[in-house]
């Protein structure tokens, strides 16, 4: 096979692996979005309150645009630290990646684990809201209908948006990840809500839950190899800093468990995929396992007995819907 074509078919492995994590992401909160949408439509359309439908819409512009400009300030940062090569702009900017990654971990940790308590009461708690900004007079209601599905479709958007801000050094691949995520949360919802296929919404959210679960787990190795490098240059530009790194260069990361930089490269298929849905790394340190292992025991265990029902006694499980 001529070398171009090679080169080509690794471009076109390395851009769909950018993409995958944040289609993961943006439909499972898109999804989740769609919901809160779909249960107010159908709640204003039983209480014959139709009119309220305009705000609904509004709402979801108003939530997605809201999320976009906040991804636009967040890109916007990191465009003018990548062009600062020199100084602490240098240092910036991994800094803020990893910033951005921690901050990306807490939020859809939270979300995660807040979904599994919440799932069971989300339609009677959406119902009860909309139910009391309907009772409200005039431009209330409609206010109170567009502030709800606003808050709803900018929460998962602002998620959304900062794991796309932690992946900045990929480029705009991972937006289109997210595009392709929208339009199937768009089409999961239309499928629900309008033509009323049913589709089984637990085993939905089981699946994109361990995959997040496992995507996130990724960010833990990635947030601290930003973190690392902005410690290594700070310690190049003042020497008070220079102590916390080691001889070998690493600051935070401690010794080296492994190097498979030549039997498993995760530039290349298929550690490209792993790295992309397990984090997998082909040089990893004993802070980036230790975070890794301790990130799926605490946050991975507290998910899945909440999601998968482990743990629970026989009796409270055959109960459980």
């Amino acid at each position: 096979m001529p070398p171009c074509h090679k080169i080509s078919e690794f471009t076109s492995m390395t851009d769909l692996t950018a993409a995958l994590p944040t289609f993961v992401i943006t439909l499972r909160e898109g999804v989740e979005a769609a919901l809160v949408v779909g249960i107010v439509m159908a709640y204003l359309q039983k209480a014959n309150q139709s009119r309220l439908h305009g705000w609904v819409y509004g709402g979801i512009g108003a939530g997605v645009g809201g999320s976009l400009l906040i991804g636009a300030l967040l890109l916007s940062v990191l465009t003018r630290l990548s062009q600062a090569e020199q100084g602490y702009g240098a240092i910036a900017k991994p800094a803020l990646e990893g910033g951005f990654e921690l901050g990306a971990i807490a939020l859809l940790s939270w979300m995660l684990i807040w979904m599994t308590q919440q799932a069971k009461s989300m339609k009677a708690d959406v119902e009860g809201a909309i139910s009391s900004a309907v009772d409200r007079t005039g431009l209330a209601a409609g206010w109170s209908v567009f502030s709800l599905i606003a808050i709803a479709v900018l929460r998962e958007g602002f998620e959304t948006v900062l794991f796309i801000a932690a992946k900045f050094q990929q480029g705009w691949v991972p937006v289109a990840g997210a595009i392709a995520g929208l339009a199937g949360a768009v089409v999961i919802g239309s499928l629900l809500f309008q033509l009323g296929i049913k589709i089984n919404l637990r085993r939905f959210f089981q699946v994109m839950g361990v995959l997040l679960l496992l995507i996130v787990a990724g960010l833990v190795v990635s947030a601290l190899r930003h973190l690392d490098a902005a410690l290594q240059l700070l310690s190049l530009y003042d020497p008070a800093w220079s102590d916390l790194c080691a001889p070998s260069g690493a600051c935070l990361l401690g010794p080296q468990v492994w190097d498979l930089s030549q039997m498993l490269p995760d530039r290349q298929f298929p550690g490209i995929l792993l790295k992309a849905f397990f984090g997998y790394t082909q040089t990893l340190y004993l802070a980036q396992a230790i975070a890794y292992v301790g990130f799926l025991s605490t946050v991975g265990l507290t998910y899945l007995q909440g999601a998968m029902g482990w743990g629970r006694s026989p009796k409270s499980t055959q109960a459980s819907p």
